[in-house]
C-alpha cells in the first residue's frame, strides 16, 4: 500500500524548517536543514511513498519548484496572503511548517502558478523591459530639464542620439545662463543609449521566447 506524506516547508535564507504529516494527520517527522539543493534532495530521497510538498511563494519559490518537481508527486507553491491559519496562534518556523503540512493535507491552500521555464523567462524579460523603459524615460526627462535650466532650448530626440552627442555636449560646456556645466550630462547620455539598447534586447528575446504573443 502506498503511503501518502504531506510536507510543509518554512523556507529561509540559511535554513528550511520541515514538517512531515501522514494521511491521518499525524506528525511523523520534523527537522531543520540547510537551504542547499544537495541537502533537500537527500531528505526527499529518504522518504518513501506518495510525497506532496508545499511552501510559500517568495524569493526561493521558483528555485525550489524546479528542484523538487521531478522528485515528488506534487509541489504546491501557496499564496501566503491567503493562508489565514498561519496568522493564528503561536508563531515559529517549525509551527508554520506544521500548519502548511496540515493545510496541504486538507487541500486548503491557494496555489500560485509556476509554469514551464519558457513562460517564466518571458515574464522576467517583460518585467525587465518595463523597468528599464521607466528608468530611461526618467533620465531623458532629467537630461532635458538640465539643458532648459541653462537656458538651452531642447526639443525632439536629437539630444539622445549618439551621432549628435558631441554637439550637445559642446552646448552644455557653455550654458546660456552662464552657470557652470554639470558633468552629469556626459554620464547620462551614454546611459540613455545603453539602456534603450538593452530594453530592445529584452523585447527581442521575449518575442523569440515560447508564448511570445503573451507579451502583447
Amino acid at each position: 500500500m502506498t503511503i501518502t506524506k504531506y510536507i510543509g516547508m518554512d523556507v529561509h535564507k540559511e535554513s528550511i524548517s520541515i514538517a512531515v504529516m501522514n494521511a491521518a494527520g499525524k506528525l511523523v517527522m520534523e527537522c531543520v536543514i540547510e537551504t542547499k539543493a544537495s541537502m533537500l534532495l537527500q531528505f526527499i530521497d529518504g522518504l518513501r511513498g506518495d510525497v506532496h510538498v508545499t511552501f510559500e511563494e517568495g524569493t526561493w519559490a521558483a528555485w525550489l519548484y524546479d528542484l523538487l518537481k521531478p522528485h515528488v508527486s506534487e509541489v504546491v507553491v501557496c499564496n501566503p496572503r491567503k493562508n489565514a491559519l498561519l496568522k493564528d496562534g503561536s508563531k515559529s518556523n517549525q509551527i508554520d511548517a506544521r500548519k502548511l503540512a496540515e493545510l496541504l493535507r486538507g487541500n486548503h491552500l491557494k496555489p500560485v502558478y509556476h509554469g514551464e521555464q519558457g513562460l517564466r523567462t518571458l515574464k522576467e524579460l517583460a518585467r525587465s523591459y518595463l523597468i528599464i523603459s521607466k528608468d530611461v524615460t526618467r533620465v531623458m526627462n532629467r537630461l532635458k530639464a538640465l539643458y532648459r535650466s541653462w537656458g538651452i532650448a531642447c526639443a525632439g530626440t536629437q539630444v539622445y542620439a549618439r551621432r549628435h552627442r558631441s554637439e550637445w555636449l559642446a552646448r552644455s560646456a557653455k550654458p546660456a545662463s552662464g552657470d557652470a556645466p554639470n558633468t552629469a550630462t556626459s554620464s547620462w547620455m551614454p546611459y540613455v543609449c545603453c539602456a534603450s539598447r538593452y530594453a530592445g534586447i529584452c523585447c527581442w528575446k521575449a518575442r523569440s521566447t515560447r508564448h511570445g504573443d503573451c507579451l502583447a
